[in-house]
């Protein structure tokens, strides 16, 4: 089963969602408002991803940070403010066969699935 996590009004997101749905492939949204997300997850994908790939640093999100949570940052506090602020991860986020896919690329999706 292929899971997307996300926000549901992200435009990167909603691209990567009408792709799967256009290409027939079964999948299995998350938002991260909504449904929330644990420690453990971010934990789990920065395992399999970057974590510096995973932060979303152009967002508004981390724009609102301090200076110095900005300069400090590190994979621990990452994980601390992901969990706490979901829109801090880049997205779409998406677990497929064990491996974990972060954003959007068509030419990613069509040889991941």
């Amino acid at each position: 089963m292929i899971t997307v996590y996300g926000i549901k009004n992200c435009d990167t997101v909603k691209k990567a969602c009408n792709w799967l749905t256009k290409n027939n492939i079964d999948y299995q949204f998350h938002d991260f408002r909504k449904d929330g997300l644990t420690q453990a997850k971010v934990k789990q994908w920065f395992s399999k991803a970057d974590w510096e790939i995973l932060l979303n640093r152009r967002g508004t999100t981390w724009r609102k940070l301090s200076d110095n949570e900005k300069d400090s940052i590190n994979k621990t506090k990452a994980i601390k403010l992901m969990v706490e602020q979901p829109t801090l991860i880049k997205r779409p986020v998406i677990e497929h066969n064990g491996d974990v896919i972060v954003g959007f690329s068509e030419d990613t999706y069509k040889q991941q699935f």
